[in-house]
């Protein structure tokens, strides 16, 4: 089975980075690496069911089971104490991150209320990209009957572009709807 994101990726993306950055090698074309999905989830220490429902909604929407991620270190304030479940997350790789970006670019993103584009600065620096998703319901796989509480998520797009510029041509040349500044 082909994957319509990463063909043009293949097709589109690379024939117009090779152009804009003037490479000589096809290898220095920056490129996808991996998508990690975080969610916090700090009720999950009181309510063990918000920490099954999560779960669940995570491994749909990415297609992986997702890691439960725990406290290191107690915090009274909070009440949490070490190894308790505070989150979770999900490292995507080839294909299933190809399928998940292009979910979440041409499907989820566009359904978001008010629209007006992701903020291009959030780039941290060395070509990767950070978006947060205020709400899961975006996501077509999501009924809004099924889900007990609103809860959002990190989205870390790492890819490697030794600069932001290249980034956010990657993304471009991808579809990412930019904001305007």
């Amino acid at each position: 089975m082909s994957n319509r994101f990463k063909d043009a990726y293949k097709n589109q993306a690379v024939p117009k980075l090779i152009e804009q950055f003037k490479y000589q090698n096809v290898h220095e074309v920056p490129r996808f690496d991996k998508v990690v999905v975080n969610r916090g989830l700090g009720e999950a220490s009181q309510n063990a069911k918000a920490l099954e429902a999560s779960l669940s909604e995570l491994a749909i929407v990415t297609g992986q089971k997702p890691v439960v991620t725990r406290a290191k270190k107690a915090i009274a304030g909070f009440k949490i104490r070490e190894g308790m479940p505070i989150g979770m997350m999900v490292t995507l790789r080839r294909d299933r991150m190809y399928a998940f970006l292009d979910r979440l670019i041409n499907f989820a993103l566009p359904r978001i209320r008010d629209f007006r584009g992701v903020s291009p600065k959030s780039f941290d620096g060395r070509g990767n990209y950070t978006l947060g998703v205020r709400e899961q319901l975006i996501f077509p796989e999501i009924s809004y009957d099924s889900i007990d509480q609103i809860r959002g998520m990190d989205i870390s797009i790492v890819t490697t572009a030794n600069t932001d510029e290249e980034g956010r041509a990657l993304l471009k040349a991808m579809n990412m709807p930019f904001r305007e500044q």
